[in-house]
């Protein structure tokens, strides 16, 4: 195995486009580099095929990698998705044409020549981060205006997306952009929900754009740290990592975001206050207001202090001490029994005990 990959792996600059990468053969790295961008290898499902003519006759489809093959079988057959990279071409030609092709709004092309051009005073943000935004703005400003060309692809994700979530709301379009662990997923979701919100306040009758979003976090701490999203948050990432122009920033005030844990659920107590979430949230803020939590008294006695308040046999109700199995050894201080020997050690470990918890100096015997 080649030691030049773990001793110098990195080969990009993390602000430019990839020029070249590793080899693999077998998914091991050999000391050989390749020019230009790795191509995407992912095996996704195919979607069943639609019938034609009205006979019932199917198309053929076929599987095209060998790793595809293995998994396919007659319910199900894979295939390593064209897609991505049919996509990453198109945008890489939608990037490098003049800013008079771009078909986008205004406010977009504001954004896009910000993060490609402004001049950050802190960690400016990676190629990688401005490509997933370029992604979604082309899929969602500049495909359905390319014609057929973006008609096709934006068929076939909608395609994949009803047959992949035909019994999980297939009505609800998912569209996933994956990046590496360490890339910023976050600075990818503020830059959307920055693009998204402003252009929703400055074209309120598109339906291409929205201001409330939804963000699910797989865990509390998670959660915690999604906060920089909102954008009255003193860290929010929209003013510290400089995201959006200082011109454009008043727009974001009219997000709605909404940030929950995966695992959250509303208690059956709660959904019990009123008929509607929001009825039920009223009423419990309003009990939040006006409860007034009671103090609990305080403790009279130290932990012990019961099981060790007899003196001499006396104890219990009415003093009269409870009765002792046959054959019963009770310790020298408990009254009756056999009176056994103690070590000196254990005799001054016992009496410190005694008085920890609140017995008398003169019970001692």
């Amino acid at each position: 195995m080649s030691e030049r990959f773990f001793n110098d792996p990195i080969l990009n600059s993390p602000y430019e486009r990839p020029s070249q990468h590793w080899e693999l053969v077998d998914g091991i790295p050999t000391e050989e580099s390749v020019a230009g961008r790795r191509e995407s290898r992912l095996i996704t499902p195919i979607p069943q095929p639609k019938k034609r003519g009205g006979k019932g006759e199917q198309v053929q489809q076929r599987s095209l990698a060998i790793g595809a093959e293995e998994l396919s079988d007659e319910k199900q057959q894979y295939e390593v998705t064209q897609q991505i990279d049919s996509i990453r071409i198109l945008v890489e030609e939608w990037r490098q044409a003049p800013e008079s092709q771009w078909k986008v709004t205004p406010e977009t092309a504001r954004l896009l020549k910000h993060w490609r051009h402004h001049e950050f005073q802190g960690i400016r943000p990676f190629w990688c981060q401005i490509e997933a935004a370029e992604t979604a703005i082309w899929l969602t400003e500049v495909a359905p205006e390319l014609g057929k060309r973006g008609k096709y692809i934006l068929e076939k994700l909608e395609s994949a997306n009803e047959e992949a979530n035909a019994e999980a709301n297939s009505e609800l379009f998912r569209l996933a952009l994956k990046l590496a662990t360490g890339a910023g997923k976050t600075t990818v979701m503020a830059m959307l929900i920055a693009w998204q919100t402003i252009n929703a306040a400055r074209h309120p009758g598109s339906s291409r754009f929205t201001k409330g979003f939804l963000v699910v976090a797989p865990g509390l701490t998670i959660r915690d740290q999604l906060r920089v999203l909102q954008p009255n948050d003193s860290e929010s990432y929209f003013t510290r990592m400089e995201l959006v122009p200082q011109v454009l920033r008043p727009e974001l005030g009219k997000a709605r975001i909404v940030i929950t844990n995966y695992l959250s659920e509303w208690h059956p107590a709660f959904l019990q206050l009123a008929a509607t979430l929001e009825g039920c949230a009223r009423r419990y803020a309003h009990y939040c207001r006006h409860y007034r939590p009671r103090a609990k008294p305080a403790s009279k006695s130290c932990w012990g202090s019961r099981l060790l308040q007899r003196d001499g046999g006396s104890g219990g109700k009415g003093g009269s001490r409870k009765g002792v199995a046959a054959g019963q050894l009770l310790l020298p201080w408990g009254g009756g029994g056999v009176d056994l020997p103690l070590p000196e050690e254990w005799q001054r470990l016992a009496e410190t005990f005694r008085r920890a918890n609140g017995a008398r100096a003169s019970s001692w015997d």
